[in-house]
């Protein structure tokens, strides 16, 4: 994984900088404060994430080499179809591996941490959380080993499709035009991080929107509905990286601890986020019910 960390060390310092350079040009041309404790956390983020590199990846994920070792086919990525193969692939179990990420409590508990902040910026795109490594989210990705791409070839793969995504998190830039039939795109962006009940759950592709048109979850931005950021629950969100990455999972022990049985277990683990035992929670699809009775009920 050397050419990986490598990459990874090249591109880190200019992602920073470009998301200490957007800070400035906000902070000196918006009426509204720009967040730099939100900045700071997501820096705080990064670097526990790094700390966290030096735990060999195999640790966390041994069945990458383990399904590698009994692949179907050997790839190489010096066919066009094969690297069209990767492309395509990664896209479609990415918007997957996202999709969980946000109707799983599992992976929410995790990937919460890259919807926290309040603003929408680039350095947001870089508070990605410490302990998704280890929640077994690789496994989405498997497949594309067992066709017989090899481990580091995916991750390479999986980080350039990240770093693509990093432009997408402004607010700034607008729709572009044709491009958001096929792209994912700073605007169709913007929906994925609302927490407008019209807007939860939409819009999981990395560098494609296809999948989301093809599987239904695509929502486009609407003029007359803002995109409001952040966490459904707390509205504010903590500027502590310790507290953002370890109270989803406190949470969540706390509910395992309260449940009555097999079944609740299951729910407070692998249901939508939000759900409760008693029936008044705070998932995706009853947000969205209770804005539809809102809305109908002004208009009575």
């Amino acid at each position: 994984m050397q050419s990986l960390a490598t990459l990874y060390l090249v591109i880190l310092p200019l992602v920073m900088g470009a998301a200490l350079a957007e800070g400035l040009w906000q902070s000196r041309t918006r009426a509204e404060a720009y967040d730099w404790k939100s900045w700071a956390c997501s820096l705080g983020d990064l670097a526990g994430r790094r700390l966290l590199a030096f735990i060999p990846y195999t640790f966390a994920a041994p069945w990458l080499g383990w399904m590698y070792e009994h692949r179907l086919f050997t790839q190489s990525l010096d066919s066009v179809w094969s690297v069209l193969l990767l492309f395509v692939g990664l896209e479609f179990f990415y918007y997957w591996f996202h999709r969980a990420s946000h109707t799983v409590r599992w992976f929410w508990s995790s990937h919460s941490v890259h919807h926290s902040p309040n603003q929408f910026n680039f350095a947001m795109a870089y508070r990605l959380g410490w302990i998704g490594r280890f929640t077994g989210t690789s496994l989405f990705f498997t497949p594309l080993v067992l066709l017989g791409f090899t481990p580091e070839t995916v991750l390479t793969a999986l980080f350039l499709n990240l770093l693509y995504q990093f432009w997408i998190h402004a607010d700034w830039i607008p729709k572009l035009g044709f491009l958001e039939g096929i792209l994912n795109t700073p605007s169709a962006h913007r929906v994925h991080h609302a927490r407008n009940p019209e807007y939860l759950d939409a819009n999981f592709g990395g560098v494609l929107i296809v999948f989301d048109r093809l599987f239904g979850t695509y929502v486009p931005e609407r003029d007359d509905l803002p995109c409001d950021y952040g966490l459904v629950s707390p509205a504010v969100s903590s500027r502590n990286p310790v507290l953002l990455n370890f109270g989803p999972w406190i949470g969540l022990v706390k509910d395992l601890a309260s449940a009555r049985s097999a079944r609740e277990v299951w729910m407070y683990l692998f249901g939508p986020p939000g759900w409760r035992a008693d029936g008044k929670g705070l998932t995706a699809a009853e947000l969205r019910k209770a804005r539809i009775l809102q809305t109908q009920e002004a208009m009575t």
